[in-house]
């Protein structure tokens, strides 16, 4: 029997059919004017992007010029690239331009899709920026699509790390602006702390198309971007607490696996006080409870959890003399990316490699609050219905699922359940070695790169052929993703999320043309081509008749989202193809968050060794334990941003006053609010309202003037005088003040003392907002306690941040004065000595901006300079036509065939 809801479904459509029909209409507008627009010229076209500008520009709204401007994108697309949109593809850009996500399966033309919204939201004059998941991308999408904003009339720029500043300030002013999520977002840290408006590069933030947004809005989003400078080496406080922990044992800690969290036991804090106290890490006499003790307990518990909640070759690997994290999302390398907190220097002492020095944070940002900066959002991907709800309640995005061009020919078949991991395993490889025989590639998806290269070691010993992809072969992700689609390929893959390159059946001929240009250089690269695409037809053929991609996976992730990409690469474009999962009861996610009932069901059924439970129950209740664990993951990024949120209201009302000042002609009123400001508290501490003369300490007041504003004023005889109140005192100090700060204007001369003072006050703020940042994230580490006390952390966390703001802006009025106030003219030779270190310290602020963006990029400052312009690592297409024997593109210096060009 139906339900209600099923029942209404069935009568009036889901919300999702209906916000698709209400789009019908429009594209059907844009497909009336298609003909009108076949007909114009090339020189048309650019015109017609003149007249939408002036048209936007005299108030037109952009949903008015939307049919037109579509059409004329479309018309453009078609004679730059050879692509006309589908009908789908112009309803995805309609739902982008309204702030939408778009859920589009694997391809479906996204890269071509984002080219509507944002060619229509780029008539305003505002800019647009696309962002995508790597630099690789950024660089591909935007040299691809440049040829069809090119041919509608607009500028194109691309951001990418270690990018000359005048190249990156003309990209920001492109109409349409490539880039990838972390390079905003360090720009914007890094655009808060230049001392100069020119000296800025992006022009603020109007219309970001986010592609892989679940990936970069969600996944990427459980960590800050933090701009850091080095602090205090502390290196054999974690070598000597390090030598401590083999000796702890399991009644010392308890380990919550689902918050990868570990706590010590009172015997455990029995263990640890008496240990550290004999080899004098703890100071006789002094107790773990003690206050002076935070900083030890802080190291202990960063290596209990090195040891116990971190694991090699699953959470990190070690490469060379450095442990390098891996993306438990995408199973890559994030080279220079680091643990904060000392937890990554308590792996590094674990793993006996060299401890790098703790970091000091210069400034951050969190994902969500970036764009949220943006005044419209919107967003890419195959897979975001899952986490709709916290797209809505963060972002206010909703999520439209759009119809796939062709129908899925896909088979999603139901999960295998065996009872423990051995026989999966061996059901595994049967099942690889028999699509194997019968030529359909198999793409195996893994959770760990410790499982795929058991997985690997599995396959060698069954003899069955096949590539691995995981942080290990990071270098050669795009071959390997390319051949994964060639008859009888075998690839095991370390999570597929995002992996950006296209799986297509029979294989990549792009890559086989390149190939067999290297092995043969004589033949003429147009003839080899043409060999090869007729070869390629012949393969996919072949491979379809094999039944397509088979995608394999060894156990479900914690986010149904991850499943379903991974499930997304097999049956693209109406491609056959199979997906199957394969579990056991002892895979995490059953053995943690596995209902009990499960395991009851399995062991009514009585089932014998090598048999597997089949039924659609089984994959409900798997969905229902992964919504779960999802809601969990939700609610823990719901109350970080919580958090946040208290120190993005600061964050905003301080680079908003930084704004402010550098694009001040004078700041004097400024400098001189401040000090009037300073007196006034003066005044009020040492001449306390409604209080007797005989009750003031003029001498105190004397000494804080003397100090504050370097003059010395005779209080004392002020106050004897008859009728004098504290009101009286305030103005005579006030004109003394401002009198004294007068003639030194003269003495610098104006345009002199408006720059100092400028640099003056932009320098103080810096430095109190680093301050303030430390103190914030001290505060953060111990608000939680309060909790204990029936109070709200939160609010805690709220009224003491902005009682530390407050002071932290008292604090700043006092220096500001106090250096103006001191401040004396200088020699010519002291004056270069002065701008001499201003620039060494706005360098070393650059420095260490430059180092954090490529870090969180996975750029490595020391790579080789590579000989071809425009090379990029993992795309053949802009390494040029080298020989076999020639030097490699990259700069290696090593030979083609024994670098880049070696076959994979």
């Amino acid at each position: 029997m139906l339900g209600l809801g099923t029942i209404a479904k069935k009568v009036f459509g889901t919300p999702n059919d209906r916000k698709v029909k209400a789009t019908r209409p429009l594209v059907e507008k844009i497909n009336a004017l298609e003909p009108e627009y076949e007909k114009l010229s090339d020189t048309d076209i650019v015109a017609k992007t003149a007249e939408f500008r002036n048209r936007a520009q005299n108030g037109e709204s952009l949903d008015d010029l939307l049919p037109e401007a579509f059409a004329n994108c479309r018309e453009a697309a078609r004679r730059a690239l050879g692509l006309r949109a589908f009908d789908v593809q112009l309803m995805g850009g309609i739902f982008l331009h309204q702030g939408n996500i778009s859920e589009m399966k694997t391809g479906e033309g996204k890269t071509l899709v984002a080219t509507f919204p944002a060619y229509l939201n780029a008539l305003t004059g505002k800019g647009v920026h696309i962002v995508t998941v790597n630099d690789y991308l950024a660089k591909r999408d935007a040299d691809w699509m440049s040829k069809v904003y090119t041919a509608l009339g607009m500028t194109t720029g691309v951001v990418y790390p270690r990018q000359p500043d005048p190249e990156k300030r003309e990209a920001y002013q492109a109409d349409i602006t490539y880039a990838t999520n972390n390079e905003l977002g360090f720009d914007y840290l890094r655009d808060n702390m230049r001392a100069s408006l020119k000296e800025m590069a992006q022009r603020g933030h109007n219309f970001a198309i986010v592609d892989e947004v679940d990936s970069i809005l969600i996944d990427e989003a459980r960590t800050p971007l933090i701009i850091s400078g080095p602090s205090d080496d502390r290196s054999e406080l974690y070598v000597r607490m390090n030598e401590v922990m083999p000796e702890i044992q399991d009644d010392h800690y308890t380990h919550d696996e689902k918050a990868r969290q570990v706590t010590y036991t009172d015997e455990g804090n029995e263990f640890l006080e008496q240990r550290l106290s004999e080899v004098g890490i703890l100071p006789e006499g002094q107790s773990l409870y003690d206050p002076e003790s935070t900083t030890i307990v802080h190291h202990a518990t960063n290596a209990l959890r090195a040891h116990k909640v971190f694991h090699k070759d699953k959470d990190y690997i070690v490469r060379g003399d450095e442990v390098v994290l891996i993306d438990e999302f995408t199973g890559r390398m994030m080279a220079g990316r680091r643990l904060s907190d000392g937890l990554h220097q308590a792996i590094e002492a674990k793993e006996g490699v060299k401890i790098q020095p703790e970091n000091v944070t210069l400034a951050s940002v969190t994902f969500q609050n970036y764009f949220r900066l943006y005044d419209k959002l919107s967003g890419m991907t195959g897979t975001a219905v899952t986490e709709a709800e916290e797209f809505h309640s963060i972002y206010g995005l909703g999520v439209v699922e759009v119809p796939t061009n062709r129908p899925i020919a896909r088979l999603d078949e139901d999960d295998q359940v065996y009872r423990t991991g051995q026989e999966k395993y061996d059901a595994i490889v049967a099942q690889i070695r028999e699509a194997h025989e019968k030529g359909q590639p198999v793409l195996v998806g893994t959770t760990s790169i410790e499982k795929s290269e058991m997985l690997s070691q599995l396959l060698t010993e069954a003899k069955l052929p096949h590539n691995v992809l995981n942080a290990r072969q990071h270098e050669q992700e795009a071959q390997i993703v390319a051949d994964a689609g060639k008859l009888g390929a075998i690839t095991i893959a370390t999570n597929m999320a995002g992996r950006g390159t296209d799986i297509k059946l029979g294989g990549n001929v792009d890559f086989k043309v390149m190939e067999a240009i290297a092995a043969d250089p004589d033949t003429h690269p147009d003839e080899i081509r043409a060999r090869i695409e007729a070869e390629h037809a012949a393969d996919e053929q072949a491979v379809k008749d094999a039944g397509g991609l088979y995608v394999l996976a060894t156990e479900r992730h914690e986010s149904r989202r991850i499943d379903n990409q991974l499930r997304g690469r097999s049956g693209r474009q109406g491609d056959p193809g199979r997906s199957s999962f394969f579990l056991s009861l002892e895979d995490d996610l059953m053995r943690i968050f596995g209902s009990e009932r499960l395991d009851k069901m399995l062991n009514t059924l009585g089932m014998k060794d090598g048999e597997a439970i089949v039924h659609p129950w089984v994959n409900k209740s798997l969905e229902r334990a992964q919504a779960k664990v999802e809601g969990r993951n939700f609610d823990i990024r719901k109350q970080l941003l919580k958090f946040d949120d208290v120190m993005n209201d600061q964050r905003k009302a301080i680079f908003g006053q930084r704004l402010e000042i550098m694009g001040a002609e004078d700041i004097g009123e400024i400098a001189q609010d401040m000090r009037h400001q300073v007196i006034d508290d003066m005044i009020e501490q040492y001449m306390p309202p409604r209080s007797y003369a005989d009750q003031w300490d003029t001498d105190g007041l004397h000494e804080a003037i003397k100090q504050a504003l370097a003059l010395d004023l005779p209080v004392a005889d002020w106050a004897d005088e008859e009728g004098v109140d504290d009101e009286v005192v305030r103005e005579r100090i006030v004109k003394a003040s401002d009198e004294y700060m007068a003639k030194k204007a003269v003495d610098f001369g104006p345009e002199n003392m408006r720059q100092i003072e400028k640099q003056l006050l932009l320098q103080t703020i810096d430095a109190k907002w680093r301050e303030h940042l430390l103190t914030l994230e001290h505060l953060r580490s111990v608000v939680g306690f309060r909790g204990y006390a029936q109070r709200d952390p939160l609010n805690e966390y709220k009224t003491e941040g902005f009682q530390l703001f407050e002071m932290m802006l008292d604090g700043l009025r006092a220096d500001v004065t106090e250096k103006l106030s001191r401040i004396q003219p200088l020699t010519p030779e002291q004056q270069q000595e002065v701008i001499r270190q201003m620039q060494e310290r706005q360098q070393a602020t650059q420095d260490a901006a430059d180092q954090a963006v490529a870090q969180a990029s996975g750029v490595d400052p020391d790579a080789p300079t590579p000989l071809v312009d425009g090379f990029v690592d993992n795309d053949p297409t802009t390494w040029g036509n080298p020989g076999r024997n020639d030097p490699c593109p990259c700069g290696s210096g090593n030979k083609f065939k024994h670098c880049h060009g070696r076959l994979t």
